[in-house]
């Protein structure tokens, strides 16, 4: 009898460890390349133009941006942004990512001129000489990781373009990726993820 328990409570043993290996081998299955059910996604090795970790997240929640361009008066620009699933998050806010919340680069011919908590943003002219240039917004999360759908970074482009005698909006700039701002007429093109706007009032900051 004391033969046969053990036999038994060993079987069980295995049964356990089998199952426990089975489950193992299941979540090893699903690949490393699918993205979790956490709302702030997780980070790739893959880095946007800055060097910073990209953080993938379902494309049907993800935050989406839009920028519009528009000439001043004064020789200079109105940059607004059209955001979806996000919100800026107020100077001061600690290092940690959190859903659907961050705040904005602002790039000109990709060279970083200024951090946004909101969306809207006046760019002097003395930043934009005559000629073409580009304006690309990125989307980033409170610890520095740029929010990404599908490898790609969170991020709109518009191309202006300033001649001698007054600003003015390049009528053929299209949008990344097909996709277009939504809402509103604008000057600016959209990016590969648009949105209707919403933002916090604090101000920006200047890189």
């Amino acid at each position: 009898m004391t033969w046969r328990r053990s036999t038994l409570t060993a079987l069980a043993v295995c049964v356990v460890l089998a199952a426990g290996s089975a489950g193992c081998d299941s979540r090893a299955a699903r690949g490393r390349d699918e993205v979790p059910s956490s709302p702030v996604g997780r980070l790739l090795d893959e880095r946007d133009e800055d060097g910073r970790p990209l953080r993938e997240v379902d494309g049907r929640t993800a935050p989406e941006v839009g920028v519009e361009v528009a000439p001043d008066s004064d020789g200079g620009w109105d940059v607004r942004l059209r955001v979806r699933n996000f919100r800026f998050s107020p100077d001061g806010t600690g290092k940690r990512a959190a859903a659907g919340r961050g705040l904005a680069h602002l790039e000109v011919n990709g060279r970083r001129v200024a951090l946004l908590r909101t969306p809207e943003y006046h760019l002097p002219g003395s930043m934009v000489p005559r000629g073409t240039h580009q304006i690309t917004v990125r989307l980033y999360a409170d610890d520095g990781s740029a929010w990404a759908v599908d490898g790609e970074p969170v991020e709109s482009t518009a191309d202006i373009t300033v001649s001698e005698r007054e600003p003015s909006a390049d009528p053929g700039a299209e949008p990344l990726a097909g996709a277009a701002v939504p809402g509103g007429p604008g000057h600016g093109a959209g990016g590969r993820h648009r949105s209707g706007g919403r933002g916090s009032p604090d101000g920006a900051e200047r890189a």
